[in-house]
């Protein structure tokens, strides 16, 4: 945690990455960061291009000043001002808006890891992420191409998940950003306990007592039988086996297409869910707009939005900024110690 005086224990510092600023990244951040409350709960630091964030400003017909700083303690004071860590990574004639570019590609990655830095020294409470263009990312060379993955290289963390969150539905993922075909083959055992130990671990500090956690079945009506697939009998089933026998509540396998109807009507905490989309469709179905992602098992608070950079919409002033609330207000609670609680609510 950052040394704060006595009158700022309840608003923590939040580095907020811009993202990838061809996208609609800096326009959310920016009418996110027009919510009064923000401000009043914790102290923002934007991590990005300040050029970039004035352009978005000017699209939103902001009020909000947008100041460069090299000091990013005395951040966040000002309700009326963007202070902004620029690294001089990216100049403004490499930024064009709404097309793919393998320098804001790069330069958004490199926010991530300014940001990392600053948390892992204590200077920031927690992050909130702004999103990054993943093919842009790969062509700037990078393997990590995703927030978690960079951040879990960053920090050495061993076990990290993400976690999807819209109203009252939270599904962790076993695996993220990996191909149908290849996610099949983390359906495993071994892999199946450690995310469940972690997600107990993590809800239990959180708040939960006793977390109930359902696990989502692999294969259509949990493989009927073996009919339709092995995973559940020799994957899934014994690692719950195991992870009861641990003390963890856990639940499953359940079939994919009732466990989220399930845990919308509160029956469980949290579903593990088996691969990207079997969460991220649920959980977009159920609330698109205020979905966010946290990560679990990093050393540091870390939540972002729940959707990509839209290229096609980037520039309009038309990107919906609910989801870059959302995830401040999570991550000032997290950074409290308030875990899933409101921090304040969404009007």
């Amino acid at each position: 945690m950052t040394q704060t005086s006595e009158s700022d224990t309840n608003r923590p510092a939040i580095a907020i990455t811009m993202g990838d600023p061809c996208g609609i990244g800096p326009e959310v951040v920016v009418k996110a960061l027009a919510d009064s409350r923000i401000y009043a709960s914790c102290r923002p630091l934007v991590v990005g291009n300040a050029y970039a964030m004035e352009q978005a400003a000017q699209l939103t017909g902001s009020s909000l000043s947008i100041r460069r700083t090299d000091d990013p303690t005395g951040a966040g004071e000002n309700p009326a001002v963007v202070d902004v860590v620029d690294i001089g990574n990216l100049n403004p004639e490499d930024i064009t808006v709404g097309q793919l570019s393998v320098a804001c590609g790069k330069a958004a990655m490199e926010w991530v890891s300014k940001a990392g830095q600053l948390a892992m020294a204590g200077v920031v409470d927690g992050l909130a992420t702004a999103p990054l263009n993943k093919e842009a990312a790969a062509m700037a060379g990078y393997e990590a191409i995703g927030h978690m993955e960079l951040l879990q290289e960053l920090s050495g963390a061993r076990t990290v998940a993400t976690m999807l969150m819209a109203k009252n539905l939270r599904v962790v993922h076993l695996s993220t950003h990996r191909s149908l075909r290849v996610a099949c083959d983390y359906v495993k055992q071994d892999r199946i306990l450690d995310y469940l130990r972690l997600t107990d671990r993590s809800f239990r500090a959180w708040g939960f007592d006793n977390p109930s956690i359902a696990v989502a079945a692999l294969n259509p009506h949990g493989s009927d039988g073996g009919l339709l697939g092995s995973e559940e009998a020799e994957e899934i089933a014994p690692a719950v086996a195991d992870a009861i026998a641990e003390g963890i509540n856990a639940i499953g396998p359940v079939p994919a297409d009732i466990i989220f109807h399930q845990a919308i009507n509160d029956r469980y905490d949290v579903v593990l869910c088996m691969y990207h989309d079997q969460g991220h469709i649920a959980v977009k179905v159920y609330g698109f707009e205020e979905s966010i992602t946290a990560n679990l098992g990093l050393p540091f608070v870390r939540t972002s939005v729940d959707h990509g950079t839209a290229f096609d919409i980037a520039g309009k002033n038309l990107a919906d900024h609910t989801s870059m609330v959302e995830s401040i207000r999570m991550a000032v609670a997290f950074a409290r110690g308030d875990g899933l609680t409101d921090a304040w609510a969404l009007e």
